[in-house]
């Protein structure tokens, strides 16, 4: 095998994505933590674009509103497919990743009041509600084929309705003013692209032109724009046919490889710049420290783990195919994994107050780190363990 071959399985492998992100996250908090974090900081600060139509944004804002859009773009469209022609195309399936997400989205908010309620940290009750769908992708890849398609599609449904939960959090309880013109605006494009959609139209430039005009307004109306790419997924034609190429597939296939090797490390690489401080390592012990951690690593447990038990007793749902409840267990422990989305919600929470948002970004790093190699070590000891079509 060649060189130029050997390359090619590198980026064309799940896996790879997943190191090139950790190794990505691993790069940013050097950086943060030596004489590049002034510099890394002011690159992240310099506002570019153009003050025509209020374009002009600090890099970080282009990169988490911008580029992630792009992220939320395609796993709304590997969702709509799965929904359409795969996984989730039965109720009892597609179902499952809702009740998990809201049992993974209430739990541990009652986690974090029940150490914070009352106190200064109060505020901070959506904190542990988010999950960090690029990082716990990334992580479940490095199983590569080890895991079922099937649960990494049930972590993926999970940690959409998941972040969306928590963009609509962040809408109503940590949003300072909507602005009703450009929210109407966005509905009206939505609107349009699903009449696209309606009319069979299946040119993709008829939905990305829209698509750049809906995350504009939505970015204006003081709702996350990244919203703005899963609304574009679900407008995106597809079929069920196995032999024709619909424009939905040709459009994942085309942001596989730029979002993967470009988006994600990137995003990776700009938001995990935390220089940690004495401050931090404090409050780990504090109520705001034992809320997050508690809430990350144990309320997604439960609460995902929970309310699936309850969806499958109650035949509402069922088992992702040829997974186990140890597979759950695992999907339960990577979901903890809030990071960067929880990060965003701790500096909503706590404006204007360096200290707590020190302390809350490295509980979050810490609660994440620990979501992240349990999960993995419990999804790669159950892949050990296959299980088999019949099995429930």
């Amino acid at each position: 095998m060649n060189l130029t071959q050997y390359f090619k399985k590198f980026f064309t492998s799940s896996q790879s994505s997943g190191i090139i992100l950790i190794f990505c996250v691993t790069a940013s908090l050097m950086m943060a933590n030596s004489s590049f974090a002034e510099s890394l900081q002011n690159f992240l600060d310099k506002e570019i674009g153009t003050d025509i139509f209020h374009l002009k944004y600090p890099v970080s804002i282009w990169i988490n509103d911008g580029l992630m859009a792009v992220f939320f773009l395609l796993v709304g469209l590997e969702i709509k497919r799965e929904m359409i022609e795969g996984e989730l195309s039965s109720f009892k399936n597609a179902s499952l990743p809702i009740f998990a997400a809201i049992g993974g989205m209430l739990v541990p908010a009652v986690i974090f009041m029940f150490f914070n309620s009352g106190t200064k940290y109060g505020n901070g009750w959506g904190i542990p509600m988010a999950t960090d769908i690029a990082f716990s992708l990334a992580i479940i890849s490095m199983l590569g084929k080890k895991i079922p398609n099937s649960i990494k599609i049930f972590l993926a449904a999970l940690a959409i309705v998941d972040d969306l939960g928590a963009i609509l959090v962040i809408a109503i309880f940590y949003t300072e003013q909507i602005h009703w013109t450009y929210l109407l605006l966005s509905f009206g494009v939505t609107a349009l692209l699903f009449l696209f959609n309606l009319l069979k139209i299946t040119k993709i430039v008829f939905y990305l032109i829209p698509g750049l005009f809906l995350w504009y307004f939505l970015h204006h109306s003081g709702i996350h724009a990244t919203i703005a790419g899963v609304l574009l997924a679900f407008s995106i034609p597809t079929n069920v046919s196995t032999t024709e190429i619909s424009p939905l597939e040709k459009l994942e296939h085309n942001l596989h490889f730029p979002v993967s090797f470009l988006i994600m490390p990137v995003f990776a690489l700009t938001n995990t710049n935390i220089t940690f401080t004495q401050d931090m390592v404090s409050g780990l012990t504090s109520t705001l420290g034992l809320g997050i951690i508690g809430g990350l690593v144990l309320g997604k447990l439960m609460g995902i783990n929970l309310f699936s038990l309850i969806a499958i007793k109650l035949k509402l749902s069922s088992l992702p195919q040829n997974s186990s409840w140890k597979h759950m267990l695992g999907v339960g422990l990577l979901a903890g994994i809030g990071f960067t989305m929880s990060i965003f919600i701790a500096l909503l929470s706590f404006k204007g107050e360096l200290q707590i948002q020190n302390e809350a970004k490295f509980a979050i790093l810490m609660a994440s780190l620990i979501a992240a190699v349990s999960g993995f070590l419990v999804l790669k000891t159950a892949s050990e363990n296959p299980i088999t079509d019949d099995e429930d």
